[in-house]
């Protein structure tokens, strides 16, 4: 579905990127009390500041939308314009001092992602892109680099993120079949693929506020995200996430998953 998304939403999108760097730069290796939330993962002062920031700055400029966000929960996510907010992905990184950390930013239409922005603050650099809006690092174009599934570099936070054996297996029958695994990057390995330094992302155990963002940065450097079905992703999915560099390798990849 071809979306047209008004020049003042891309704007505001880049502004709440703008508003987190200087408080994630500011609070990065500095002592921070950790909270270990419901479902045992941490946030910090960070988090919260950066998202309640995002948050005023959209009830003041866009009020009749909708937030889905990672620390303060939902407001009137049923709106035809709804904004999912990560305000640290990769907080367990961002609390051991690791700058491989970002802030996602996703601009969704009736439930479909049409804009993301992946902000790295403390390397200062910003992917950002979705429908109509090829994808640009640091107001560059950035392409994703098609490559042999042989061949290909794959991201995954981190082994863990696999809790039954089906999924251990899926990810361990992919991850036999390329070239290289690495771990750790959280969403800074969607910057990577849509630059072309890496191809895939094999990802579950996921909330919408992790994936949302990454898929239309992706798509619009010439790349692939679904979730391992193959369908789109959404607020709905069961956190299982597959991004490529291009059409031909997510096929691959994607049968591998459901092999």
């Amino acid at each position: 579905m071809a979306i047209r998304i008004p020049p003042d939403y891309v704007e505001l999108a880049g502004q709440l990127a703008d508003l987190a760097r200087p408080i994630a730069r500011r609070r990065f290796r500095q002592p921070l009390a950790v909270v270990d939330k419901p479902d045992r993962s941490p946030a910090t002062v960070a988090d919260l500041e950066i998202e309640a920031a995002m948050r005023e700055r959209l009830q003041a400029r866009a009020p009749d939308h909708g937030v889905y966000g990672e620390e303060y929960g939902q407001r009137d996510a049923d709106r035809d314009w709804v904004w999912a907010l990560d305000p640290i992905d990769g907080t367990r990184s961002f609390i051991a001092g690791v700058p491989l950390f970002g802030v996602l930013i996703a601009l969704c239409h009736q439930g479909e992602p049409v804009y993301g922005v992946v902000e790295q603050p403390i390397q200062r650099e910003r992917w950002q892109g979705g429908h109509g809006h090829p994808t640009r690092r640091n107001g560059q174009p950035a392409r994703t680099r098609p490559c042999r599934l042989a061949d290909a570099y794959q991201f995954t936070t981190s082994p863990d993120q696999f809790k039954t054996p089906d999924d251990i297996a899926a990810f361990r029958r992919v991850a036999a079949q390329v070239s290289t695994v690495r771990f750790g990057a959280d969403c800074y390995a969607a910057g990577l693929i849509a630059s072309g330094h890496a191809h895939l992302m094999v990802e579950a155990s996921l909330e919408p506020y992790d994936y949302m963002a990454l898929a239309p940065v992706i798509e619009a450097a010439g790349g692939r995200a679904t979730d391992w079905s193959g369908a789109p992703l959404s607020f709905h999915g069961d956190g299982r996430f597959l991004a490529a560099a291009d059409a031909e390798l997510h096929a691959q990849a994607l049968a591998l998953l459901r092999a």
